[in-house]
């Protein structure tokens, strides 16, 4: 048998990864020679990898390039890349210091920071939030007044809705502030924290695949969000047929495109105020929790697969010139589906637009295994184990 290409994957080695995460690297593993760079000795993920090195802090830049360069002498890599929040932007780095395919270093890092993601929204014409930058109480007291309550206040790199707060009036955002700006402190990319417009609708994210500039919207992940003041996501569900992709899918592209992502999979995340898509933010990585595997189940794409082949400057499943929204469905190549899952669907166009969030169209009694439409509920986790979104 030829040899398989080896791809590095970045990966944290925290007590949530084998649950979360598990899914995305047994994927890829099945399709190349995976060598990891992580946190920790490995474990679990033995039987999926080749190889690897053990950073202590993979976001340690200089320490990371040195663990990539030891791989890079060992192995001919095809490919690098990372689902981590937090490893982003050092191992866009790491791979353009080893001369392969990735998105610009500052895209990704534009990515991170909420603020300059909602300034190119702005200059692109891509449907947000009125956002201001603050470091102060005082500024974020100033900001509310101007945007008019009630406001939101999160860290401006941050993930996982940690330190995301909303204040309904001036009493409630002084704490609210205190909070935001606690976990805006552990930022990177930033340690402002934003007072932003409350959206108010139902909440989406958008699972989109990009190469070589050409995006493809793969589904839309419905969620069940807590009650205010807090934004913590505890449900999810895909639906393969969801009506909303037609409605959401230009907002979702138009904001890979303000951010110039280039390749890699997308998680967009917006909410639908009066039935009209507003952008929260944009994640360059697969989707957090167990999104990616619902959206397998529910549509038979393997996004941790499509991630390893763009990183592979391979053409992923879909090919990105699929059209959204045609009657027939796309023609995925079969090992990028689920074995027994039956053809996908897309959604017909007459449902887009009937109200703010429209339901999925009822379908006949199934068997009580479902492979379309799949919910998982992170909520029933102990807090520690929550992963980010």
């Amino acid at each position: 048998m030829p040899d398989r290409p080896v791809v590095l994957v970045v990966a944290a080695a925290d007590m949530e990864a084998e649950a979360y995460r598990g899914y995305c690297l047994q994927s890829v593993a099945a399709a190349y020679d995976v060598v990891l760079i992580t946190s920790d000795e490995p474990s679990w993920e033995v039987p999926y990898i080749k190889d690897c090195v053990v950073v202590p802090d993979p976001a340690d830049q200089a320490a990371l390039s040195a663990a990539g360069r030891t791989l890079a002498d060992r192995y001919d890599l095809a490919g690098v890349f990372a689902w981590t929040e937090w490893y982003l932007v050092p191992v866009a780095r790491l791979v353009r210091q080893l001369d392969l395919p990735t998105t610009a270093p500052e895209v990704t890092q534009a990515c991170r920071n909420k603020a300059t993601a909602r300034a190119l929204f702005a200059r692109h014409g891509v449907p947000s939030a009125a956002s201001v930058s603050v470091r102060t109480r005082a500024q974020a007291h100033a900001a509310a007044e101007r945007i008019g309550y009630p406001v939101v206040l999160k860290p401006a790199a941050n993930a996982a809705s940690f330190g995301v707060v909303r204040a309904d009036t001036p009493e409630q955002l002084t704490a609210a502030s205190d909070v935001a700006g606690r976990a805006a402190e552990r930022g990177v990319e930033s340690t402002s924290v934003l007072v932003e417009e409350y959206l108010d609708g139902p909440e989406v994210s958008v699972e989109c695949v990009t190469y070589r500039s050409e995006t493809t919207v793969v589904a839309v992940t419905r969620k069940t969000v807590s009650a205010p003041p807090f934004f913590e996501e505890l449900a999810h569900s895909v639906d393969a047929s969801d009506p909303l992709l037609d409605v959401v899918a230009p907002a979702a592209k138009a904001a890979i495109r303000a951010l110039g992502i280039t390749d890699g999979i997308s998680h967009v995340e917006m909410r639908l105020v009066d039935g009209r898509p507003r952008l929260i933010e944009v994640n360059g990585r697969l989707a957090g929790d167990m999104i990616g595997h619902l959206v397998r189940l529910a549509t038979g794409i393997d996004l941790p697969r499509a991630a390893a082949d763009i990183a592979c400057d391979r053409t992923p499943g879909p090919h990105p010139d699929q059209v959204l929204g045609r009657r027939d469905p796309p023609d995925l190549p079969r090992d990028l589906r689920h074995p027994h899952h039956p053809p996908v669907r897309r959604p017909d166009p007459s449902l887009a637009g009937q109200g703010p969030l429209p339901a999925p169209p009822r379908r006949p009694a199934r068997p009580a295994c479902r492979r379309r439409r799949h919910v998982h509920r992170p909520d029933r986790l102990p807090h520690h184990h929550r992963p980010h979104h």
